[in-house]
């Protein structure tokens, strides 16, 4: 290497450049000195002496000065390194806010204190996030971009019915999960693993880290909540059936035993003739009641599904208002609306729920109103009585929960079930501002 490329790699340096300014800063001062010192008369012993103490004081004042400038320079390097090692406890000393390397050491420190702080929240949120997961009973599964897999929890390691170390960085098809990540983000299926078969709820998101795209799969069991909601189902149809049975049996039983004692009566009296008409009246009729309970569950159990096509509701509710001839309901105008719906059930709705409104106002000579109002993607539709209001909400939708004389009890079930079938919603509530009920029907546009 050449001397002139020597010397500009040396002076290339910052320590360099900092040791040739402090001694050019004091060159004048100190050869004015030596020119002055060897200009006298004075003996060759002086002349040298004071030579070798001005050189001695000018070049180590210089390199005092470049030790100055560069020791924080290198304090600061090490913090930073520190930091970037993911060191965060040392501290720079000299921190002071009276100079402005002091206040850069002051803000340094500070910098560090926030990002041992934030590092020390995310280790415990991560602590956490790990212990919620490792105790969940939800199968969790992380796959990078060439779908091998990275995190798998407890649940996973059951799932699959191997450890954790025999998963980790193998492909999602050799672990049979491949087809959940190119389907739908949610979906529910039937399928065999190896820790058994069952009914299965997959989830799947994606999400990047250190910038590449990763996928997550959640797969939940759905057998035991299946399972546990059929169990309640059939108690409850259970419950139903038999209190409707009992209704119905308990006095058919009677009567046919009292009829057996008049046939087997000997003498027979003079009206067991009559007493046999009206009991096997009864027993038609208690047989009928019988026949229609059983035709109402059916049909509330066949509802069909809806089939969508545009259906102006305007139009609509005129219609529906003009079939009520006991009480005609007073309409309240809206905007004009389209919704995509079925609309002989949506008819059937809006005829149950304005019957069920005039029924009520009926008993107080009150009236019912019918409007409608956007909100959003959503259109409601409000069905207003003047009635006594509801005495108890919990049954509404209860089947064949009736207060009606000769009511069957599923009206209201069925007009919900149509609501949610359409992706909407239907509630009653007692009216705040006045006596009577709401009915209000929910639906998207």
């Amino acid at each position: 290497m050449s001397p002139m490329r020597r010397a500009a790699r040396w002076f290339a340096a910052h320590e360099n450049r900092v040791l040739f300014a402090s001694l050019m800063a004091g060159s004048v001062a100190v050869l004015f000195s030596l020119g002055v010192l060897w200009l006298e008369p004075n003996s060759t012993k002086v002349r040298w002496t004071m030579t070798v103490l001005i050189l001695g004081f000018w070049l180590g004042f210089g390199f005092s000065a470049r030790e100055r400038v560069v020791n924080p320079l290198r304090t600061l390097a090490n913090l930073l390194e520190a930091m970037r090692e993911g060191d965060y406890s040392i501290r720079g000393r000299g921190a002071s806010h009276d100079d402005a390397l002091g206040e850069v050491m002051t803000q340094l420190n500070a910098i560090g204190a926030t990002l041992r702080a934030q590092r020390l929240g995310a280790v415990e949120a991560t602590a956490l996030l790990t212990k919620v997961m490792e105790e969940i009973n939800v199968a969790v599964f992380t796959f990078d971009g060439e779908e091998r897999l990275k995190l798998v929890n407890r649940a996973g390691e059951r799932l699959l019915a191997q450890p954790a170390a025999h998963l980790l960085q193998r492909s999602a098809e050799e672990l049979s999960l491949s087809e959940f990540l190119h389907q739908d983000d949610a979906q529910t299926m039937a399928r065999v693993f190896p820790s058994g078969a069952g009914r299965w709820g997959v989830r799947r998101t994606s999400f990047r880290e250190s910038g590449l795209p990763h996928t997550l799969l959640v797969v939940t069991d759905l057998t035991r909540a299946l399972r546990e909601e059929e169990l309640q189902a059939w108690q409850r149809l259970v419950r139903v059936l038999a209190h409707e049975l009992n209704n119905s049996l308990t006095p058919i039983k009677s009567i046919a035993g009292s009829l057996t004692q008049i046939v087997n009566r000997q003498p027979r009296p003079d009206d067991w003739e009559e007493d046999m008409r009206d009991g096997l009246h009864v027993i038609g009729s208690r047989s009928e009641a019988l026949s229609r309970f059983i035709g109402s569950y059916s049909r509330l159990a066949k509802l069909p599904q809806p089939r969508l096509g545009a259906v102006e509701l305007v139009p609509l509710i005129h219609r529906v208002c003009t079939l009520e001839t006991r009480l005609a309901p007073r309409i309240v105008e809206g905007p004009a609306v389209t919704v995509q719906a079925d609309g002989d059930q949506l008819e059937q709705v809006l005829i149950n729920l304005v019957r069920n409104a005039v029924d009520a106002s009926l008993e107080t000579g009150g009236e019912v109103l019918l409007g409608w109002e956007c909100d959003g993607h959503m259109v409601t539709v409000g069905v207003l009585d003047e009635g006594l209001g509801l005495s108890n909400t919990a049954n509404l939708f209860v089947p064949f929960f009736t207060t009606k004389p000769g009511g069957s009890g599923i009206g209201l079930v069925l007009c919900r079930q149509i609501a949610e079938a359409h992706g909407g919603s239907l509630t009653l509530a007692n009216r705040a501002d006045a006596r009577g009920c709401q009915a209000s029907l929910m639906l998207p546009l």
